[in-house]
């Protein structure tokens, strides 16, 4: 009796720990979930509110305009690398108008600056640095609040994460593709790129670098696209997505999608060399391995 009650015990111990087991991964998941969630809905807030939750597609041809000749002042950082959370643009138009200046910012939100990085030149007359300086927010780390890229920057971390070999779960770099077409859907309905601030009487006061449409395309896919090459799940998803963006959005985002379309099928033929799974990998799919051609329809 006393081997069989210690085999039962065994027996009782695995079952325990392997039902330990299964509630630890169960509750990654949730987590997991939770946090693509999250991030995706900070996102939708940070693109509603930079962009106006209803500006509709226009010119960008203002994103690159550029002040030309000598700058009266350049003015730097100072001190340990910091993230750029937010620039007050506001604020800066004031400056720029009561100096009767103009002001170019040199840094964009989410890059990291180091000692003597360049923030902003200053065309025309010279304003105090420390003013200057106030109207660029700079922290330990990136923020939501006026940064877009960051948000999808998660989104593919995790992604990207989720189909290294050690954890291989293309399930998960599935669900952040679902968030990031969210994402990519709002921001191709928007004008991106702001144009240069100007004061009442119609002059160009202050130019503020934000990212276009190609910097949103390129920061979604690309690492995703190299990470996945080989995974039939992830290309289809990808396929499905581009298909319905470029048939939601307006016909001005439409050379991007497609040529990231391109790059994806050309990633496609390069890594499947079974002919039967390359057709697979090819067809758009929502779910990945669900329910295939939805997209096209």
């Amino acid at each position: 009796m006393s081997i069989i009650g210690a085999i039962v015990a065994i027996v009782w111990l695995l079952a325990a720990v392997a039902a330990f087991i299964a509630l630890i991964r169960r509750i990654a998941v949730l987590q997991l979930n939770r946090m693509l969630t999250f991030t995706g809905d900070q996102g939708r807030k940070t693109i509603a509110a930079l962009y106006g939750s209803d500006q509709r597609l226009q010119s960008e041809d203002a994103a690159e305009a550029r002040f030309s000749g000598t700058p009266m002042q350049i003015v730097v950082h100072q001190g340990r690398p910091r993230a750029v959370q937010a620039i007050d643009g506001v604020a800066l138009l004031e400056l720029a108008r009561q100096a009767d200046a103009r002001i170019e910012v040199t840094v964009a939100v989410g890059d990291t600056v180091m000692e003597s990085t360049p923030l902003l030149r200053v065309y025309g007359h010279s304003i105090l640095d420390r003013r200057l300086v106030a109207a660029i927010r700079v922290g330990e780390q990136r923020t939501f609040e006026q940064d877009p890229q960051y948000a999808i920057r998660l989104l593919v971390d995790i992604a990207i994460r989720a189909l290294s070999p050690a954890i291989n779960d293309p399930t998960t770099a599935v669900q952040a593709l679902d968030q990031i077409g969210d994402l990519l859907l709002r921001l191709g309905r928007r004008r991106l790129a702001t144009a240069p601030l100007r004061d009442d009487a119609g002059a160009v006061r202050v130019i503020i670098p934000l990212p276009s449409w190609d910097n949103f395309l390129r920061l979604a896919f690309d690492e995703i696209r190299a990470y996945s090459a080989a995974s039939v799940q992830v290309m289809r998803r990808m396929n499905a997505l581009l298909n319905e963006l470029i048939l939601a959005l307006p016909d001005a985002r439409r050379p991007g999608l497609a040529r990231w379309q391109r790059r994806i099928e050309s990633s496609i033929s390069r890594h499947f060399v079974d002919t039967d799974e390359g057709r697979d990998a090819f067809v758009g799919d929502r779910q990945g391995l669900g329910v295939s051609n939805r997209s096209a329809a």
